[in-house]
């Protein structure tokens, strides 16, 4: 955390650009103490370095005012979308320069708050190493507002999950999902939030096998036998003008099953593409790029998964060749996490996505990635980098250094007591009760939309 966070609080922390809004400062602890004499200015990050040219006039003195609770309060305008400084002259002891950051958001923004979660992640129940109720409760402690358990073929896990903590006083958001595999086809597809389970179309499926519980809905579709669905992708296959060089039973299952997960209200994820698979890419080169090109999915997982640069790397020079083009589509960061652990798993926090979106709900979520309110962040390394259109990724990156670190101080307490709760604890739900709703009213203090 940075150490302007440790002596000050300022809130709101960001609003919307050109309406009037009403700063405060407040410094924590009699160290850092205002006595009256200090001056306050405001410098606009994307206006230029004052320094070497003062000239630039970026450097404009805010008339403050010091209250009798000893916080400092000001109004502005702030007439462009962006980060701003708040300068503290004179520095203090040590010859340091006082900077605390606000941001200020264009009109599109209204009502659009930063969640930060996984789309991606695996559970005991396919080839994770934790229950998905554990799975929830260590990604809440990570600092997680959203995620979903994922596994390979099964959709059953998720509703476990969601169930356990149904009634339970959280502000964490579980999503339904499941990773799909289904014959003949061997992209990795995820759908995040659907309605009822894609894998359990099929009569074969471990879903099935395992579960008798395949849909939130009552009247999901009916199951296929194997053939049925051969039938079905090859019959939209005709219809779909398939370059040669492309595999085209593989292209139009995975045309059918995006199909179904939006019909099931879902968002569906093409993930990781250059997986390495026994030496090889999971996906061949010319069907990874012809699903880019033609992008029948909602978001593409341009993050997460392995350590190595061939995927996480290539998938992002993918994402900007393909914007170059004119080639837009939604991006998404994931851990696939197996072993949701992280000082066992060097993995387990590789990658996340910020999403802006008006709740923190699965129909929210979905509605902001679909429409390219997303970035990817990439923490492979503590130099973390992100994913996405410039004027979010810069937005992502204010957030991360000046907002994140006292929303994920909250969310450690919840998660230890989601974990103590789901692991026999009863006093935790108590515990649990009574700090329910500050992550709310941290939204509130900070975010003025």
């Amino acid at each position: 955390m940075k150490t302007e966070l440790h002596n000050y609080d300022i809130f709101p922390k960001v609003f919307l650009l050109g309406e009037a809004v009403n700063i405060s400062i407040r410094p924590l602890g009699d160290h850092v103490a205002f006595t009256g004499n200090e001056e306050f200015y405001l410098i606009s990050v994307a206006h230029g370095a004052i320094s070497v040219y003062p000239w630039r006039s970026n450097l404009q003195k805010l008339d403050v005012a010091l209250g009798e609770d000893g916080c400092v309060r000001f109004t502005h305008v702030f007439p462009e979308e962006g980060e701003y400084l708040i300068r503290m002259l004179p520095a203090d002891s040590r010859g340091r320069k006082i900077d605390l950051s606000v941001y200020a958001l264009a009109e599109d923004m209204r009502g659009r708050y930063p969640y930060r979660g996984d789309l991606h992640m695996h559970s005991c129940y396919s080839d994770g190493q934790q229950s998905p109720a554990v799975v929830v409760a260590n990604y809440r402690k990570y600092g997680y507002d959203f995620t979903v358990i994922s596994d390979h073929e099964r959709y059953y896990p998720s509703l476990e999950a969601q169930n356990i903590y149904r009634d339970i006083p959280t502000e964490m958001t579980v999503v339904a999902g499941e990773e799909i595999h289904l014959p003949d086809n061997d992209v990795h597809i995820v759908n995040f939030g659907g309605k009822y389970s894609v894998n359990g179309l099929l009569e074969t499926s471990a879903q099935n096998r395992e579960s008798e519980r395949r849909a939130l809905i009552p009247d999901p579709p009916p199951v296929l036998s194997v053939e049925e669905y051969r039938q079905q992708v090859n019959e939209l296959a005709r219809t779909l003008d398939i370059p040669d060089g492309i595999e085209a039973f593989s292209y139009a299952s995975c045309v059918w099953i995006f199909d179904h997960i939006r019909q099931s209200g879902g968002l569906g994820i093409f993930a990781h593409p250059y997986w390495k698979s026994d030496g090889s890419y999971q996906v061949p080169e010319s069907l990874t790029a012809y699903l880019l090109e033609t992008h029948p999915f909602d978001a593409f997982e341009v993050l997460g998964g392995e350590l190595y640069q061939q995927q996480n790397g290539f998938q992002a020079i993918r994402y900007y060749e393909d914007r170059a083009r004119g080639i837009h589509y939604p991006i998404i960061g994931a851990t696939d996490s197996h072993n949701s652990i992280a000082e066992d798993n060097p993995g387990a926090l590789v990658a996340s996505t910020f999403v802006f979106a008006t709740a923190n709900e699965t129909d929210a979520l979905i509605a902001a990635i679909r429409d390219e309110y997303s970035v990817a962040v990439d923490t492979i390394s503590k130099e973390y980098r992100l994913v996405g259109d410039l004027r979010l990724v810069k937005y992502t990156r204010f957030l991360l250094d000046d907002f994140t670190p006292l929303h994920d101080e909250l969310c450690f307490e919840e998660g230890r007591l989601m974990k103590a709760w789901v692991t026999g604890d009863t006093a935790a739900r108590e515990h649990l009760a009574r700090i329910h709703g500050r992550m709310k009213a941290l939204y509130r203090k900070y975010f003025r939309l």
